[in-house]
């Protein structure tokens, strides 16, 4: 029998930079909690921890097994991460300054990560990881095939099937 009472939580919030310099009172503020269910999660913990939620600012509260958190965070978190830090070692990214804009920046924030931490999180994740990344690089595939062999048609086609996809997703 436990003494305690234990409820996964993953607030999906966050900042690129760590430490108490980095804190903020509002990091909370309308983000997305993710509570993980057990067979031994018990009501009255639920019940807490939206409570808790609401007074910390959260937006919007999901419940889900711990099996369906660590297959869309691979994709919604780690996934982001890892092509985030594989872009910013491109040779010409050093001469950005003048060049960049909103889209650079959005794409190499989570670059500046802490290693160790993310290594752990993503071989502990690796198979839901891995099938992300590796949907990834397909679709990369599809890109850089249209570019080498100048097909126009299929890029163009490839550019819209992810606009249609973003469309579907944001239920626009």
């Amino acid at each position: 029998p436990r003494s305690y009472r234990y409820i996964g939580l993953h607030p999906m919030a966050g900042k690129e930079t760590s430490g108490l310099a980095s804190s903020s009172e509002n990091l909370f503020a309308g983000a997305n909690l993710v509570i993980t269910l057990a067979p031994q999660t018990e009501e009255s913990a639920l019940i807490e921890a939206r409570e808790y939620a609401g007074l910390m600012g959260f937006g919007r509260i999901t419940e889900c097994s711990a099996e369906e958190h660590d297959k869309k965070i691979a994709l919604t978190s780690q996934l982001a991460h890892l092509v985030s830090n594989a872009y910013i070692k491109s040779p010409t990214a050093g001469a950005h300054r003048g060049f960049s804009a909103g889209s650079y920046k959005d794409l190499t924030r989570v670059a500046w990560l802490n290693a160790p931490m993310w290594t752990e999180l993503f071989l502990d994740n690796r198979d839901f990881l891995l099938a992300e990344l590796d949907t990834l690089m397909e679709n990369l595939q599809v890109y850089r095939d249209a570019l080498a062999n100048g097909d126009a048609a299929a890029l163009c086609a490839a550019l819209e099937a992810g606009k249609r996809r973003k469309e579907e997703v944001d239920g626009i």
